[in-house]
């Protein structure tokens, strides 16, 4: 469990007990703070009863990450006029149960790399990390139905079952050039943007917000989701391995139907028709360092770079038009620059 490092607890006005981690000043915490206190809360607080569960775990957690979802349950609290420290556990949640799927995904993907360093398959082996993934999650739905009122116990269940429901859609689009951009759109709605919705929005219910404020940062974190997919995606053809932690074009080796190859496909000639198609319907062997190359040069000349991007500014723009029901506030327009993030 979590435990506080000084030993004390606040009361909630839910009446349960919350965690009193870090004193700061009274003012309100910038994006810098809480992206500090988040670090710290898991450097300091995070531990199971099971010591290789926690090891793996935390050598994850240490690999780092941008702490969106974390971030966005503090944001969405903040909005409701609440204290965002107060809800450092709920957003820690949020953050470890994207954790867990991407130690099951990494199995399923047989990588050997996260953010630079080994998967916990490579270090761990498959069958620890897959009882660590399914360990972590009844872990933290455990934690959060013994401290959580209706309705948020419910929400992270019913988004579980989303992230997995679209990761099965993933598995069945592998390797499919007939798959649509619509397909595509809301298979990652589930799986990707179902926690981001679900991070803001309950966020939104732990700072006492309006049904209507709840419904729109909600919606503000679905729409927010789907284009982060996008923007990852392109990250695939367009970084590099330094940045990305892992090799560019993975999602062309696993054979992946992406955003910028569906929209290419769609003007693609003959040769990058059948280029592909030896890469994704050959052996692990037809995916050469040569024949990715030619793939990435061709998603971009074919139109699938420059489309995607047109296609993360609509869900950015609905992303921000979802926030108006606001009215303003400060933390508002921290949402609004953190969506505008995503365009560059």
């Amino acid at each position: 469990m979590f435990h506080a490092p000084s030993g004390r607890h606040g009361s909630h006005p839910c009446g349960r007990t919350v965690i009193e981690l870090v004193k700061v000043p009274n003012a309100a915490p910038t994006e810098l703070d809480l992206r500090a206190l988040i670090e710290t809360f898991f450097r300091e607080e995070f531990t199971t009863d099971n010591p290789v569960i926690t090891e793996a775990v935390r050598r994850m957690i240490a690999a780092g990450g941008k702490r969106l979802r974390p971030s966005l349950t503090l944001f969405a609290a903040e909005t409701q006029g609440a204290d965002p420290r107060e809800h450092l556990a709920l957003a820690a949640y949020m953050e470890l149960i994207h954790v867990a799927t991407l130690i099951h995904d990494d199995v399923v993907d047989r990588a050997d790399k996260r953010r630079g360093v080994n998967t916990t398959a490579v270090d761990f082996g498959n069958r620890v990390s897959v009882l660590a993934g399914d360990y972590l999650l009844a872990w933290i739905f455990k934690n959060v139905t013994a401290s959580y009122p209706a309705p948020i116990p419910y929400i992270l269940s019913a988004t579980l079952a989303e992230i997995i429901d679209g990761e099965v859609d993933q598995l069945r689009s592998v390797g499919d050039l007939t798959c649509t951009a619509s397909v595509y759109t809301e298979t990652v709605s589930k799986k990707t943007a179902a926690l981001f919705a679900a991070s803001a929005e309950c966020g939104a219910i732990a700072g006492k917000g309006s049904a209507q404020n709840v419904r729109a940062l909600r919606d503000f974190g679905r729409a927010y989701g789907i284009a982060f997919q996008m923007a990852d995606d392109l990250l695939d053809l367009t970084s590099n391995e330094t940045e990305l932690g892992k090799p560019t074009g993975n999602d062309l080796r696993e054979h992946k139907m992406t955003l910028p190859l569906i929209l290419a496909l769609q003007q693609a000639d003959q040769k990058f028709r059948e280029e592909l198609a030896r890469c994704y319907h050959g052996d692990d062997s037809a995916a050469t360092a040569e024949r990715i190359a030619f793939l990435i040069e061709g998603i971009a000349r074919f139109g699938g770079i420059t489309r995607t991007r047109e296609a993360i500014t609509k869900y950015i723009e609905r992303a921000k038009a979802a926030l108006l029901p606001l009215n303003g506030t400060p933390t508002q327009f921290r949402l609004i620059n953190l969506a505008n993030a995503l365009l560059t």
